[in-house]
């Protein structure tokens, strides 16, 4: 997919998001609707490479909107995918045998550190890294069909991207708690409830307001816009180290029974059975 941005006259190829430029907003849209944007390799080194070229392209464009194509707004890592990279080492080099977090699992500091604001207009499920990209963001922004699921436990996993800090930040440790250990599926009014999401408004709506929001803000003083992203990130220092702790925890469980059965479970749509080892 080639997408052409029409002010600056440069052309990007990606295959699996979309990056549109409109006056000094850049809207990217997550293109793998039959997969609910599922997140595969491929796809997060495209949204790294999306944040580069954004991030070099300040204070022309001086927000960022995300979102996705279709009835999802990121449904996570690529559950299909995970048996064959599971094999070949998940998103590792196979040199390098612990070459640290995933290009997945590091995208949530690289929306915290490009100069822009980004709003996140969560359109439909934020699953797993998909909500990891959402509570990344500066400004979540939610359609009424939204839906949010730390679903990471049902995977037999920890939560990564970055969740684990940011959840516990937005919403206090209890509720932090409660979506961790359950799993649970959870609708867009609870998630403004809990601090999760600034507003929702109706699905054929959220798109407008997201540009309407990011205008906004683009017409401040972009490099104060900028000092105030930096100082608030101020507060989250520690997010990379975090996402080493999570790439931690989550090795031993790794190719566990659990794990492996976890998936099985998913790919055939049935009630998994777990056993502890």
């Amino acid at each position: 997919m080639a997408t052409t941005d029409t002010n600056m006259g440069t052309t990007t190829n990606f295959e699996y998001i979309d990056l549109q430029r409109r006056d000094n907003v850049a809207v990217i849209t997550l293109q793998r609707p039959d997969r609910l944007n599922a997140l595969n390799r491929q796809m997060a080194q495209e949204l790294h490479d999306a944040l580069d070229q954004l991030a070099g392209e300040f204070p022309e464009i001086r927000a960022v909107i995300i979102t996705g194509a279709g009835r999802g707004f990121c449904s996570g890592a690529d559950v299909g995918d995970m048996p064959g990279r599971m094999a070949e080492g998940g998103d590792r080099d196979p040199n390098n045998p612990d070459p640290g977090p995933s290009i997945t699992m590091r995208l949530a500091p690289h929306l915290r550190e490009i100069p822009q604001p980004i709003i996140a207009a969560v359109n439909g499920v934020a699953a797993g890294a998909g909500l990891g990209i959402a509570l990344a963001s500066d400004i979540r922004l939610a359609s009424e069909s939204a839906r949010f699921t730390s679903v990471f436990v049902k995977r037999s996993l920890v939560p990564d991207a970055g969740v684990s800090e940011i959840l516990i930040a937005l919403a206090g440790p209890g509720i932090a708690a409660e979506m961790s250990f359950t799993g649970r599926v959870y609708d867009a009014p609870w998630a403004l409830s809990k601090g999760l999401v600034n507003d929702v408004f109706p699905d054929d709506e959220l798109i407008a307001q997201a540009e309407a929001m990011a205008q906004e803000i683009a017409a401040n003083p972009p490099l104060a816009v900028k000092a105030i992203k930096g100082l608030f990130n101020v507060h989250h220092t520690s997010l990379n180290k975090v996402i080493l702790a999570e790439h931690r925890a989550n090795d031993p469980l790794r190719g566990t029974n659990d794990q492996t059965e976890a998936i099985q479970a998913f790919l055939e749509k049935r009630r998994p059975k777990f056993t502890g080892s």
